[in-house]
């Protein structure tokens, strides 16, 4: 990574909750949860929720609506819902709650997965952006996918992120 003096103000501890969408998944085999959260362990970040909701637009908009106005949470992780299956309505919750889109993490995730998978990155729809202050994030569901993503691009620009957006 590039230092280019820009880290000096960077968030040593980040606050996050984490939301695992899926009709399917429990806490046991809920491995894509379990690698965000130990991912942001690693980076000493906080994890101040963890829960598995199922994809229903409506519920999801309400609970990360809410985190996003809890003064404890600085970033929201969402992993599932964001294919092109009839019960993936991830994105679009998540999109009609955002102030800001962060274009360049959907162009870059789909761009390092192109590496990975090939032509099937173009079928993802992660996306990122900024929810009444709040960082927000939202992966597909696979263990790949969210590997890739924690690694190459939000741990190492999340404490930046936040930082930016506290002022």
């Amino acid at each position: 990574m590039v230092d280019n003096g820009h880290s000096v103000h960077d968030v040593a501890k980040v606050r996050c909750a984490i939301i695992t969408v899926s009709d399917t998944r429990t806490e046991a085999n809920d491995a894509s949860g379990k690698l965000i959260r130990d991912a942001l362990g690693s980076a000493d970040h906080v994890i101040t929720s963890y829960e598995i909701l199922p994809d229903e637009p409506d519920r999801l908009r309400d609970r990360v609506g809410g985190l996003c106005v809890d003064v404890g949470v600085d970033a929201v992780m969402l992993t599932g819902g964001t294919g092109l299956a009839r019960r993936d309505t991830t994105y679009e919750a998540i999109v009609s709650l955002l102030d800001k889109q962060l274009d360049g993490f959907g162009e870059l995730f789909r761009m390092l997965s192109f590496e990975e998978v090939g032509a099937a990155a173009m079928l993802s729809r992660a996306v990122a952006g900024v929810c009444q202050n709040t960082a927000v994030f939202s992966l597909p569901g696979s263990q790949g996918a969210v590997r890739l993503a924690m690694e190459r691009l939000i741990v190492p620009q999340l404490s930046h992120i936040v930082a930016l957006l506290r002022g």
